[in-house]
């Protein structure tokens, strides 16, 4: 059996690798050339350019050449030449670790010169997520997170050791809703200030987006599925920052094992007691 590296070495390898990836990301945003669409049931999920492919090349040849025998699943893996490679796409037994990637995580806020898109890195478990690291390039900040140890913010010249800790305690009255719960907005509105994704993205004005929970502009977010790559990954990141998350019904979410298509079943994500519960009793009220 082959040493398994320690997510906190995974992590500090890929570090330097992601600098560059987001520099490449800042430079490439403005002349990005989009390549067909991807088959998806929304025009977020649609997206894909250069950058989403090239990004994940580069993540490969690192993970190739450093951890041979990781397991690695990329959000591109379909067009990718160097999947074959890896010694698996899927989640092992305990503690053999699969590494996931979304490249351009929001490519539709990047191919439209919005600043909040993201490369989002993780490290799962056969039960949960042990790391995630989520870097904006644009911001020119980064997110950790270590399963247990908390959740830290730094500026991308800094190493993990040098960012700091997070602890949400506080948040705008702001609740994002995600793609197909739109339905819900009614129930919210008279204590939130909603943004719905599917009726409020604009091309020219930025809306925020998941991972503004952890600056402090959402109070909780609604999503109908979290995906291992992108809105489970920055969940985990704020459960270790002190929100809570839990699925539509208010349980624990499941261990990742037992889970299909890469995907958590919907989860709300809320920075307190009482936010979680005026989410949880509106999505109770339309959704059963």
């Amino acid at each position: 059996m082959p040493t398994r590296p320690t997510t906190r070495l995974i992590l500090e390898t890929l570090l330097p690798h992601l600098r560059v990836a987001a520099a490449y990301a800042r430079s490439l945003q403005p002349k990005i050339a989009v390549l067909p669409a991807k088959g998806a049931d929304n025009f977020f999920a649609a997206a894909l350019t250069d950058a989403d492919l090239a990004i994940q090349n580069l993540v490969e040849v690192v993970l190739l050449g450093c951890f041979p025998d990781i397991r690695f699943y990329g959000e591109e893996y379909e067009n990718s030449r160097n999947t074959k490679y890896f010694r698996a796409t899927e989640l092992g037994s305990a503690g053999d670790y699969l590494v996931t990637l979304d490249p351009i995580d929001g490519t539709q806020f990047y191919m439209d010169g919005h600043s909040n898109y993201q490369i989002i890195l993780s490290i799962l478990n056969s039960d949960d997520f042990e790391a995630v690291l989520a870097i904006s390039p644009a911001q020119n900040i980064y997110f950790y997170a270590l399963r247990g140890e908390g959740a830290f913010r730094g500026t991308l010249e800094m190493n993990l050791e040098a960012c700091t800790p997070m602890q949400i305690t506080s948040a705008h009255p702001t609740v994002l809703l995600g793609w197909g719960m739109s339905a819900i907005a009614i129930a919210l509105k008279e204590h939130y200030q909603i943004i719905d994704v599917a009726a409020d993205y604009s091309s020219n004005v930025q809306i925020p987006n998941l991972n503004s929970i952890l600056s402090g502009d959402l109070s909780g977010a609604i999503i109908r599925s979290g995906k291992f790559i992108d809105g489970a990954a920055l969940a985990f990141i704020a459960r270790e920052a002190g929100c809570i998350v839990t699925t539509l019904d208010g349980s624990t979410p499941p261990p990742l094992s037992t889970c299909k298509d890469y995907s958590l079943p919907g989860l709300i994500i809320a920075t307190s007691k009482s936010v979680h519960q005026h989410l949880l009793a509106a999505t109770q009220n339309i959704l059963v």
